[in-house]
């Protein structure tokens, strides 16, 4: 497969800068794909899809407020850090983006919070990576939350607000996992009474952890994509995740992934038994087509960007041709796009 043929003109007008409410009144395009046939639902019929004993699996890691604005030493130019990820935290060393990238060096300390405490860049890692290493001794996330911005895609035309702190956030994200960059947006559209009533019907909860890192916003530079590399992000099925899943599989059950990060962090920890093993570690696992999925039976997700590694993930599951043709109707019935748009739900 070519990266070529996972482009697609995107609408600027089909792309979501504010999300509806209440959740689960967004739009959902049921994609068959046995019969090739679509429906036009809201989210909240997803309920009707699901069984008695079918196990719904949830990235419960939670979105921190990444995006930093330092100024540099001596010049005081304004310098945008977004945090990636904590490398060591008994070293506060982290893998950064920086921007404007021309303008830090190894060895520049940039200021934050009216220069109480600043990060010094100790290595670059790609024309925009750096790593750094924090000069702040408490707990640098507590400073984070409160001078942080939500790290809101850059297709997303508008500065964020307080509101995106609750709204670009899953309400099943669970603080202890405070860690990504982005939600699995596929769970933005549940609310608390829709996953209890999916409880309620007999549907098994399984909690997984993938910290959303760049990996969900790097763009492919290869056309060959059996050469590309994912960044490598942290993922725990924990004991009772893998239990509740296999339960399901061994009563052959469907098991619903929420969002492209369960896909990766599940196909990644598969036995040969064909049951998920509990598992933590680091994954860059890429999934795209042609690609067999071994746990996964039903996906629910979202519209994504042209030639993105979750748009890859969606055709894998979908079927290239079939998935195109229900984004080309999609946009034409006026389904909002991307992290904050509409649902897809593939069955």
């Amino acid at each position: 497969m070519k990266l070529s043929e996972f482009r697609y003109q995107l609408l600027k007008n089909s792309i979501a800068n504010f999300p509806v409410e209440p959740r689960d009144s967004a739009k959902m395009m049921v994609i068959n794909k046995k019969t090739g046939e679509f429906e036009d639902k809201v989210f909240s019929d997803i309920l009707h899809y699901f069984k008695k004993g079918d196990c719904i699996v949830l990235n419960e890691t939670k979105v921190f407020p990444a995006r930093l604005f330092g100024n540099k030493e001596k010049t005081n130019a304004q310098i945008e850090v977004m945090l990636l990820r904590e490398l060591k935290s008994e070293d506060r060393i982290w893998d950064v983006l920086v921007e404007p990238a021309r303008k830090v060096r190894i060895g520049n300390k940039i200021f934050f919070d009216n220069s109480k405490f600043y990060c010094e860049v100790i290595d670059n890692t790609t024309s925009r990576g750096r790593t750094v290493r924090f000069s702040y001794e408490g707990d640098l996330f507590k400073v984070i939350e409160r001078i942080g911005e939500m790290p809101l895609p850059e297709y997303v035309k508008r500065n964020p607000n307080d509101y995106d702190k609750e709204t670009y956030q899953c309400v099943f994200a669970n603080p202890d996992h405070l860690s990504s960059i982005a939600p699995p947006s596929g769970g933005l559209h549940f609310t608390p009474e829709l996953l209890k009533a999916l409880e309620n019907k007999g549907v098994r909860v399984a909690k997984v952890v993938l910290n959303i890192g760049q990996g969900i916003f790097e763009k492919i530079e290869v056309e060959d994509l059996t050469k590309h590399r994912m960044y490598s992000e942290y993922f725990h099925i924990p004991q009772s995740a893998a239990e509740t899943i296999n339960k399901s599989l061994s009563a052959k059950k469907n098991i619903y992934a929420v969002g492209s990060s369960v896909a990766r962090a599940v196909e990644a920890s598969v036995l040969t038994t064909g049951a998920v093993k509990p598992n933590r570690g680091w994954t860059d696992k890429f999934i795209y087509p042609p690609y067999e999925f071994k746990i996964i039976s039903r996906f629910i997700t979202n519209f994504h960007p042209p030639a993105s590694p979750s748009l890859l993930v969606s055709a894998a599951f979908g079927g290239k041709d079939l998935l195109f043709k229900a984004y080309k109707k999609a946009m034409k019935s006026d389904y909002r796009f991307l992290a904050y748009g509409d649902a897809v739900l593939i069955i």
